[in-house]
């Protein structure tokens, strides 16, 4: 018989230097070479074993294969299931049905034989899934295991409590649990996970494409400390203080991804509230044509970008991407002939040729503080995380009237807001009219599912008072919707695009500026010369089937009575009236 890693070579799963880590690793952490494999991310789980199954010639089961209700087995202790990652299928005269991970254990058909005095049979099965029905014969426990943790709480000394906090997480289920709730994290494309306590039990639930999905099968309630303190000793955090929030990161492999898993807990008052925003090293793309660009904003983009010096400024709120668009930018400059020099906090992704630094408040290296180090450093190009506070902006723009290109970014709604949130910052208009070359606002808009997309019908007037009669095709009134199908989770749609609103400022834009306009007047100004809205934009994508006029609304609704009143030439917008088919 062929050994594993020799299956998996041949079917090119894996090379012959995978093989080679996984023997070293297994040395030293003791597991079987396909758990290993599968631990190291080289191999996903389904994958391995498929093979196994080949090897062993033993069929696997599938996830209708395992019982709603847990099957009840006296003489078998739960211990005994966990630790061996194995539980009863069925239960009938013929004898006991296992799903085992390791099948193959000699000592384990032994082991239930012996214990059950019956006949048994035992089959392959993914560990998750085994997990997964393992969690119902957890499930009678754990209700009333929340008390009994508080009871054996009460008389431990601190030293005693944070040793029971890493018994707890250190057990094998609880291990497997967390794992489970990372990889399904990145099965469905989430940016966060959100672990909730309430007084009714646990809440899980994960961020898709901007929109949380509560997920059903949510960890039992007495699970919530073993959860938490795994979460916490795996992101470097104090296990024992539940009182005050704290911060951490988790560095993993999963199916071949280098996960950065930035983790936030607060407390509550029924527990710790966890959120994990997850970082996916290997789907970032950092390539401004895969942004989403309108062909004519990218180009104008460009423009500035390749300017020698000046502020460009990116907007929107938290998780519209505008970090992502700041290092997709950074790429597309030469780094072998220009000097680059980011301040992050924290630093997302390693660009290749640019210098990063990470901004580490505890030991005083803040923003403003690394920014007045850096332009001893000659650099070209400075990339400032955000600007938070008045130095830090002040910096930014002297640097760029001495001949530097700084990109930043800034919290305001619009485009012209960042423009009056410099002068709230203490900036002088003289200063903003001399340094920013343009302000960039963002938003993330979800796609549409191509596989269930459904078209609707517009009336003339409702493309009118939409404000999309500029943007569709002479003779076509067709726009889609969404619908739901598998393939998107029944959401109706499958990833996110951005839409731009490009702030140039010009000469007339430095009149108004240095008159006192506010940010309405500049935003006015600026559509008069012809800018683009978000929500233009967004229509533009409406129209070419990208996504929904709906999705538009709900990204952009903080500007649409703006846009309405305002609108640029040859275009109606009127907001109040509902669109119809």
């Amino acid at each position: 018989m062929k050994k594993i890693g020799e299956l998996l070579v041949e079917q090119g799963k894996i090379s012959e230097r995978d093989v080679e880590r996984t023997l070293l690793a297994q040395s030293e952490m003791g597991d079987m070479f396909g758990q290993v494999l599968v631990k190291l991310g080289l191999v996903s789980e389904l994958d391995f074993a498929q093979v196994l199954s080949a090897q062993l010639d033993m069929p696997l089961c599938a996830a209708s294969d395992y019982p709603e209700e847990p099957v009840q087995l006296d003489g078998l202790a739960r211990d005994f299931l966990f630790s061996n990652t194995v539980v009863p299928l069925s239960s009938d005269e013929q004898g006991v049905r296992f799903a085992a991970a390791v099948p193959q254990d000699p000592f384990l058909g032994k082991a239930l034989r012996m214990a059950l005095d019956r006949p048994v049979s035992i089959h392959l099965g993914l560990e998750s899934d085994i997990s997964r029905a393992l969690q119902g014969h957890n499930l009678d426990e754990a209700e009333e295991g929340e008390d009994e943790l508080h009871d054996q709480f009460a008389g431990q000394t601190d030293d005693e409590f944070i040793e029971h906090l890493r018994d707890l997480a250190s057990e094998a289920p609880v291990i497997r649990l967390v794992n489970q709730i990372i990889h399904r994290a990145l099965d469905m494309g989430a940016s966060d996970i959100h672990i909730e306590p309430f007084e009714d039990g646990l809440q899980l639930r994960y961020r898709v494409d901007g929109v949380l999905q509560e997920y059903p099968d949510a960890p039992p309630p007495g699970l919530r400390a073993a959860i938490a303190s795994r979460i916490k000793l795996l992101s470097n955090m104090n296990i024992a203080e539940q009182r005050l929030p704290q911060d951490g990161r988790i560095m993993t492999r999963v199916k071949g991804h280098e996960l950065d898993l930035r983790v936030s807990t607060i407390p509550t008052v029924h527990g710790e509230s966890i959120v994990m925003r997850v970082l996916d090293r290997e789907s970032i793309r950092l390539s401004l044509t895969d942004m989403g660009f309108s062909e004519d904003t990218l180009s104008r983009y460009r423009e500035l970008l390749a300017r020698p010096h000046g502020v460009l400024l990116l907007t929107g709120p938290t998780g519209s991407g505008k970090t992502t668009t700041l290092y997709a930018s950074l790429a597309s400059l030469d780094s072998d002939h220009l000097k680059i020099i980011t301040v992050e906090d924290p630093v997302e992704y390693q660009l290749q040729g640019v210098n990063q630094i990470q901004v580490q408040a505890q030991i005083d290296l803040t923003f403003a503080r690394a920014l007045r180090a850096i332009l001893r450093q000659d650099p070209d190009i400075i990339m400032i995380g955000e600007m938070r506070d008045t130095e830090t902006a002040q910096i930014g723009v002297q640097s760029a009237l001495t001949g530097h290109l700084v990109l930043s970014t800034l919290h305001t709604n619009t485009a012209a807001g960042a423009i009056t949130r410099l002068e709230d910052m203490g900036v002088e208009r003289y200063l903003i009219t001399s340094s920013v070359n343009g302000v960039l606002a963002q938003r993330l808009v979800r796609n549409l599912c191509n596989e269930c997309r459904e078209p609707v019908q517009l009336s003339d007037e409702a493309i009118r008072h939409a404000g999309l009669a500029p943007f569709m095709p002479t003779g076509h009134n067709t726009i889609y919707q969404a619908a739901g199908c598998e393939h998107c989770m029944h959401t109706g749609y499958r990833g996110r695009s951005a839409i731009h609103e490009l702030f140039a400022l010009d000469d007339a834009i430095h009149r108004e500026i240095m008159s006192g306009a506010d940010a309405t007047d500049l935003h006015s100004a600026a559509r008069r010369a012809g800018m683009i809205t978000l929500y233009e934009d967004g229509l533009r994508k409406v129209a070419a089937g990208r996504t929904s006029l709906e999705e538009v609304l709900r990204v952009t609704q903080d500007q649409n009575e703006a846009d309405a009143a305002s609108p640029p030439a040859g275009v109606e917008v009127d907001l109040e009236q509902p669109v119809s088919a």
